[in-house]
């Protein structure tokens, strides 16, 4: 890595030691208090890590610690019901992960006791569980001198040697610069850099504690590829009994969000109610207008009524979820 310098104290050292230092120092004092980081449980660790995935930290938090507080341990997620873990998911999208955590805890529990494997390559091995997570889970949990590649890291690695990295090149990069005395913390110092003040268009350079050892502070931009966006409207119905509301259940052989509780969708016919309240939605590349009806629930539907007491025990879509919550019903 060929860096500039202008630290004359520091006479002898090589430019990773520096920045490890000053990494880390400032990582000791700025990091977030996180509720995750406040042990190195590898449960903890491993479902922080799983609920970080394409979701942003604050909107894993109040999910993680209501996870956490109805599946304490590993064991016990593994004895719960699918539909249960799927009902806590609820709200956090892309299903699968949750599927496949409970998969996981079944794993350990059944052929480790209930102990995770302490390196990444065993970690790699369990279903769910990439290259990324593994190496997360092995540093922070159990001290492995193993980097980690996410889009934070990508990102200031990238601006620091001033190149587009991709690739082996990126995990090469990250071990080199990895600090074998304090792995987990370094690892996510550099993820805590990118997302807090490496940021992807406007980076504080001024706040950045390595600055000086930067090659583009802040000028390399990754080549972007446009994304088209598809907007579409959809329109639901939602129907009310007293203190029940009709909802209806996804197929279990569906490919996106099987077995998962939504509102029953309509197409709007001339005499239908004016829309109730209009809200909008994104999943992936597409932009939903989303129009709820009142209405009575919709013919030939197999669905059920339920209580509202109930309801946030259901594995609800996030769509479902946030009509309720515009609804002031959970």
């Amino acid at each position: 890595m060929r860096l500039e310098l202008d630290i004359s104290e520091e006479e002898g050292a090589t430019d990773s030691q520096i920045f490890r230092r000053l990494l880390l120092e400032w990582f000791d004092r700025h990091k977030r208090d996180l509720p995750w980081r406040r042990d190195r449980d590898p449960y903890r660790v491993w479902l922080s890590e799983i609920m970080l995935q394409q979701t942003r930290v604050n909107a894993v938090t109040d999910h993680y610690q209501e996870f956490l507080r109805r599946f304490p341990t590993v064991e016990k997620l593994a004895a719960a019901r699918e539909s249960a873990v799927l009902a806590a998911w609820s709200g956090l999208g892309y299903y699968r992960r949750a599927r496949m955590l409970h998969a996981t805890a079944k794993k350990i529990v059944k052929e480790h006791a209930g102990t995770f494997p302490g390196s990444a390559e065993a970690l790699r091995a369990l279903p769910g569980i990439g290259r990324y997570t593994a190496a997360a889970v092995a540093s922070i949990a159990f001290d492995q001198s193993v980097a980690v590649v996410d889009g934070n890291v990508e990102r200031v690695l990238q601006r620091v040697q001033g190149k587009n990295l991709s690739g082996e090149a990126l995990w090469r990069a990250a071990e080199e610069l990895l600090s074998r005395r304090r792995p987990g913390d370094f690892n996510q110092a550099m993820m805590e850099l990118g997302a807090t003040l490496c940021l992807p268009r406007q980076p504080q350079c001024l706040l950045c504690p390595v600055s000086h050892l930067c090659a583009t502070r802040g000028a390399l931009r990754n080549p972007e590829k446009g994304i088209r966006q598809t907007k579409r409207e959809i329109h639901y119905a939602f129907a009310r009994r007293g203190g029940s509301i009709f909802l209806v259940q996804r197929s279990k052989t569906a490919t996106l969000m099987p077995g998962m509780w939504e509102f029953p969708e309509i197409a709007l016919a001339s005499g239908t109610p004016v829309a109730w309240f209009t809200l909008r939605h994104s999943i992936t590349v597409t932009d939903y207008v989303v129009r709820v009806v009142r209405n009575p629930a919709p013919k030939g539907l197999t669905g059920r009524w339920v209580r509202r007491s109930r309801i946030a025990t259901l594995p609800l879509t996030g769509l479902a979820r946030k009509i309720l919550r515009a609804a002031d019903i959970i």
